[in-house]
């Protein structure tokens, strides 16, 4: 009896399309892209509305900000389906 091929590996099954697609899209730099537009808005919303805050305060601030940002992503790409 002939053995099933491993579809896992095969460079044309769909785990091989999507991690030629992943690498593609990480060697894109998409994530610093996403990265540097939230940092942007962010910094300009920090001068718009005059706050200030210490460095670490700011860099903190910008992870949770920038955490709920790629939260409502996945929210969204979940809501997708």
């Amino acid at each position: 009896m002939l053995n099933p091929p491993n579809f896992s590996q095969s460079s044309s099954s769909y785990m091989g399309l999507l991690k030629r697609m992943t690498e593609n899209v990480q060697q894109a730099k998409v994530d610093d892209r996403i990265l540097q537009i939230v940092r942007q808005v962010y910094e300009t919303e920090l001068v718009k509305q005059k706050i200030v805050l210490s460095r670490p305060e700011i860099e903190r601030l910008f992870r949770q900000v920038m955490k709920a940002v790629l939260t409502d992503m996945l929210a969204k790409i979940d809501d997708a389906k």
